[in-house]
């Protein structure tokens, strides 16, 4: 019989193993050379955007400022009259508001009246007649000119009447602009905001591409559209595959010396011994024997072979079954940070986008950065939980105890889950407690939040219409918090309510299909309630919904009061005129506040913060009433409220927010407030409030 020799077959398995990954080697090579272009495209797309927006937002404060001014009725009169006492003494003051080189004025024959330059410009009269004339019909614009101190950017609008704030109902009577010098001042001050370099070029130079920086061109024209200049925004390109292609450079080349020495080593350790093997045992040749006991590895012990093979079986078993529970393990933990860090990255990612791709107010977009603070720290949070999700079975794991606001936690994730509901016809509502917490509660934070949006976010994927509602009960008897999540979705059938909150248990369904997830959410809820010494259950129907509660124990955080005593004997010295403090930490604001009472006989003093108005409160006890605004950095203002009034119970203090549901309105009356006004200010309103309070109060000094 002709034996066929192993050999050439052993050839034939090392090339055709080796064609396959050549062409795998190249077909990832080209993706990885596509990736690259794909993603440098993406990112300076990304990257131009960005740009101008934050460009837009970098001039919104001037055209503001500069759109208020210029709906002013005296501002009128100044045009008219050219009193430049009074220019002088207003206008000429906000120089430093809007962080301008230059500020300038002009009559309704678009004569130049007067400016207020730094000492950068020294040009006095520079604005064309053309840009007023664009002015008449637009009202309000903003453009690049080049003067002899270099170019500028200038903001200018029509001068009209404050019964036209749209600029189209009364004549033109004059025109104001704002001018700021494109320098290195303003260059850096950019460089800062966007996070890039700067180079400020000529309209026709060109930027060289360079692989590993994205550059961004923002082209600066006149009022006729014309180009000037650009300025230049360059930012590194962190996602670089250069690396990644040299490592595959660097792959297939080890690739090809690893084939020449396994072609030599295949014949030298494989094909010599073996033939030595067939030559033994076809004819019992001892010289094949004895060169078969001069080879290394397993031939020098072939009698033991079967022995020795046995034994590998028993260790391979036990090695398998040892990575397949690593595997499980791993994916376990995997799966767990997966499902857990959805929630806060879906509230980032969401408002994120709304920020980015929709138009939203200033109120609006630092309530979705405050949104996007408070789900980042969470993320954080349920990370660090995650890890330790291993200590809860032995009891290692304890709850992070912290003093919380239940009804501010309770509503701020409704306002973040509804915010997220899009594409469906959902009424999602909260019923809060019958009975209010009486202080505020100590209680995991963390855990307690996770909890309630894993039940909320589970309503919501698997209820395609109709409602679902998130309730709150305070216990005061039994001591406890009872919440409840309900929805009119999909429902559970009662076969599964006993493994609804195991680990990776799932109700199959092609809505749980569809929304994707391995069903960790409802069984991490449980442990965390556990955790806290509460209870978690269920009451579903299959296509009536389903209702899970969960009971957590109710303990107040109670702390003594510091009582002090009121300035008694301090001797009250009325100034000639009221004294009214204003906490306001908005610069704009306080100087609507300064534009409105500026014609009364007031005293006026400022405080940016919460701390600052209770130190001038007790160190000035000539103040005769306070407009204090809600929310302010270090100290707000009903903290601040709490640490006056115990000092000046009768000083009037009257709350000025831009929070004005019902709500507000009873919160604010609860906690002590004597008045209550809300933004945009109204002027009337203002002057009623404090004329009521100040005969009020002086009233009661008589």
């Amino acid at each position: 019989m002709k034996v066929k020799k192993t050999f050439p077959k052993i050839l034939w398995l090392i090339f055709s193993s080796s064609i396959f990954f050549i062409l795998l080697y190249f077909a990832l090579l080209y993706y990885t050379k596509k990736a690259e272009n794909q993603v440098y495209r993406s990112t300076l797309e990304r990257f131009d955007n960005e740009i101008h927006k934050l460009l837009e937002v970098n001039s919104k404060p001037i055209m503001t400022a500069i759109n208020n001014d210029t709906n002013w009725d005296e501002f009128v009169n100044f045009v008219k009259t050219k009193d430049t006492a009074w220019y002088n003494e207003t206008i000429n003051n906000e120089l430093e508001i809007y962080e301008a080189d230059y500020l300038g004025a002009y009559d309704a024959d678009k004569k130049f009246i007067i400016r207020t330059p730094t000492a950068r410009i020294k040009t006095v009269d520079f604005i064309p007649k053309k840009e007023m004339e664009l002015l008449d019909r637009k009202g309000i614009n903003k453009f690049y000119m080049r003067i002899p101190e270099g170019i500028v950017e200038v903001t200018g609008a029509s001068i009209h009447a404050s019964n036209d704030p749209q600029k189209n109902k009364t004549p033109v009577s004059g025109y104001f602009f704002v001018v700021r010098l494109v320098d290195l001042k303003f260059i850096k001050n950019l460089e800062q905001l966007t996070s890039s370099s700067i180079l400020l070029v000529d309209a026709q130079h060109e930027i060289p591409s360079q692989k590993n920086k994205i550059t961004s061109l923002y082209a600066l024209k006149d009022n006729n559209g014309q180009f000037i200049g650009q300025l230049v925004f360059t930012r590194n390109f962190e996602v670089y595959f250069e690396n990644a292609i040299n490592l595959l450079y660097l792959i297939i080349a080890a690739f090809i010396i690893n084939l020449v020495v396994n072609l030599i080593y295949t014949r030298r350790l494989v094909y010599y011994p073996l033939d030595l093997v067939r030559r033994a045992l076809e004819t019992g040749n001892r010289k094949a024997i004895r060169e078969l006991k001069k080879t290394t590895g397993e031939f020098s012990y072939i009698g033991n072979l079967f022995e020795e093979n046995t034994n590998q079986k028993l260790e391979l078993i036990k090695a398998k079954i040892k990575a397949e529970e690593g595997d499980r393990l791993k994916s376990s933990f995997l799966a767990n940070l997966s499902h857990e860090i959805r929630t806060p990255m879906n509230a980032i990612n969401g408002f994120t986008e709304l920020i980015l791709n929709t138009k939203i107010s200033e109120r609006e977009k630092l309530e979705y950065l405050n949104v996007i603070e408070k789900s980042g720290k969470n993320l954080v949070g349920i990370i660090d939980d995650l890890i330790e999700m291993s200590k809860i079975e032995s009891n290692q794991l304890t709850p992070n105890l912290t003093v919380v606001n239940l009804d501010a936690m309770v509503t701020e994730l409704y306002e973040t889950v509804k915010v997220t509901i899009q594409n469906k016809d959902i009424d999602f509502k909260l019923i809060r407690s019958k009975t209010p917490a009486r202080f505020n509660i100590i209680t995991d934070d963390i855990k307690v939040k996770q909890v309630i949006i894993n039940l909320m976010t589970n309503a919501i994927k698997f209820t395609e219409d109709g409602s679902v509602t998130f309730s709150f009960e305070i216990d005061e008897e039994n001591q406890l918090i009872h919440f409840a999540v309900k929805d009119t979705g999909l429902g559970i059938s009662e076969n599964h309510h006993k493994d609804i909150f195991d680990r990776f248990k799932r109700v199959d369904s092609d809505i749980s299909i569809k929304v994707g997830g391995l069903g960790l959410g409802l069984a991490i809820s449980k442990a965390y309630i556990d955790l806290l010494g509460g209870t978690i259950s269920l009451d579903s129907k299959v296509g009536e919904g389903s209702t899970f509660y969960f009971s957590i124990p109710l303990q107040y955080s109670v702390s003594e009061q510091i009582m002090v005593k009121p300035i008694n004997n301090v001797d009250l010295v009325k100034s000639e005129s009221e004294t009214i403090l204003i906490a306001e930490d908005d610069n704009i604001n306080f100087l609507l506040f300064q534009k409105m009472m500026q014609n009364k006989n007031y005293k006026i003093l400022r405080a940016t913060n919460g701390q600052e108005a209770v130190d001038i409160c007790i160190n000035n006890p000539n103040i005769d009433l306070v407009l204090m605004d809600i929310k302010m950095p270090i100290m707000n203002g009903f903290e601040a409220l709490e640490q006056i009034r115990p000092i000046r119970p009768n000083l009037p203090i009257i709350a000025q927010t831009a929070y004005s549901s019902s709500d507000d309105k009873i919160k604010i009356e609860e906690a002590g407030f004597t008045g209550y006004i809300t933004k945009p200010l109204n002027r009337d309103v203002l002057f009623e409030m404090i004329n009521r309070y100040l005969d009020k109060e002086n009233k009661d000094e008589v």
